[in-house]
């Protein structure tokens, strides 16, 4: 048996020591090594490192130039840095057929989130997120909520504010064509927003409007658009809420100022276009498809302000009347600041009755489900 002194116990002491700062060391170079290697062969450790399967229904083609393709362009702007394999459904009607290509999408596919992309698919998206717990849903456009269903909408009403100031600018005539999908509460709200900005500029012109009855219906859109500028020949600027690019093309043969909708279309009709209203839908999918990474998902209902950047105007084309670029900056400017919103009162119908009181405004409720009136100004075309 070996016993040691005090000189030899303090030996053991020191060497225990660097023994532990070797081994300590030893582990801090291979965390750093191991970090190293981790960044330089691209091995993604966070929330994103398992793909995501997403899955898009929609109403017209991912190609459309329009609604269905502004989604698809948005899911598609993030499919690198999300991590994400898009699995989409086009030409989906707004009847059963949207049941049972979410069914196929969640249980033959594994989607873990599912997009609906139209009004319409409410009651189907609704079941299915009540059928699949599992399955994160949002559905654009759409009113209903549930613990794991989350709808939304921009408030793009602001945007046809914007856009009315260009056409009230731009229109020598006072009379402007408005080319509509269907007379219900966001596509009022659209056509009334619109008009407060045509009269703000100019206050004694008149917006004609004619409903083709479909969203994606090319035949149906240019029908209406023709209808439109045949029974008033003194339209001199045109503008739609469908998602047919039809009314734009009949008013460029026609030589007719126009202002798109849903995606910026300058290119196709570079003599007679004035700016678009646009979604950026990415803006609310990164933070809605991060949420479900995050385990932080839960269904609500978001009206989203100009502000926050998921709606606006595209760039205004040499088109436009001179001054319309400051005019429209200062619109905007009221919004961005919270002075301001399209339905602060006064506003008067076009029957001549005081909605909006002054001092008053409408609520987002009324706004959102219960518009069934046009504001001063508006014509509806039988």
């Amino acid at each position: 048996m070996k016993i040691f002194n005090g000189r030899d116990y303090e030996r053991m002491i020191k060497n225990s020591a660097k023994r532990m700062l070797l081994i300590t060391g030893i582990i801090m170079l291979a965390i750093v090594v191991g970090m190293i290697v981790i960044r330089d062969h691209g091995i993604d450790t966070d929330i994103t490192a398992k793909r995501t399967k997403v899955g898009l229904v929609l109403i017209g083609d991912r190609k459309d130039a329009s609604y269905s393709q502004a989604h698809y362009d948005a899911l598609m702007k993030l499919k690198e840095e999300l991590n994400l394999e898009i699995l989409c459904r086009d030409h989906v009607p707004e009847d059963e057929s949207c049941r049972e290509a979410v069914r196929e999408l969640i249980e033959k596919e594994g989607c873990r989130i599912i997009i609906g992309g139209s009004f319409g698919y409410g009651p189907y998206i609704l079941e299915m997120a009540k059928l699949h717990p599992e399955t994160c849903f949002l559905h654009a456009t759409g009113t209903e909520k549930n613990t794991n269903l989350a709808s939304y909408m921009g408030r793009m009403y602001q945007a046809r504010y914007l856009a009315g100031i260009v056409a009230g600018m731009r229109t020598e005539s006072g009379q402007i064509g408005y080319v509509a999908a269907f007379p219900y509460s966001e596509v009022i709200r659209g056509i009334n927003a619109f008009t407060q900005g045509v009269r703000s500029v100019a206050p004694e012109a008149e917006v004609y409007v004619c409903y083709c009855d479909s969203w994606e219906d090319d035949g149906a859109a240019e029908a209406a658009g023709r209808k439109l500028l045949g029974s008033r020949p003194g339209i001199d600027v045109l503008t739609l809420h469908n998602d047919s690019l039809k009314p734009l093309q009949v008013a460029d043969e026609m030589g007719i100022w126009s202002i798109g909708y849903n995606m910026d279309n300058a290119a196709l009709f570079p003599d007679t276009y004035l700016t678009a209203c646009v979604w950026n839908w990415e803006v609310y999918y990164r933070e809605k498809i991060l949420s479900v990474l995050q385990g932080k998902f839960y269904g609500e209902y978001d009206w989203i302000g100009m502000e926050d950047g998921i709606v606006g105007l595209s760039d205004l084309t040499g088109n436009v009347a001179p001054g319309t670029k400051k005019a429209v900056e200062e619109a905007a400017a009221r919004f961005s600041g919270r002075s301001f919103d399209v339905f602060y009162g006064p506003v008067t119908d076009n029957e001549g009755r005081l909605r909006v009181p002054e001092g008053e405004s409408m609520s987002d409720d009324e706004m959102l489900n219960r518009f069934d009136w046009y504001v001063e100004g508006v014509i509806v075309e039988e």
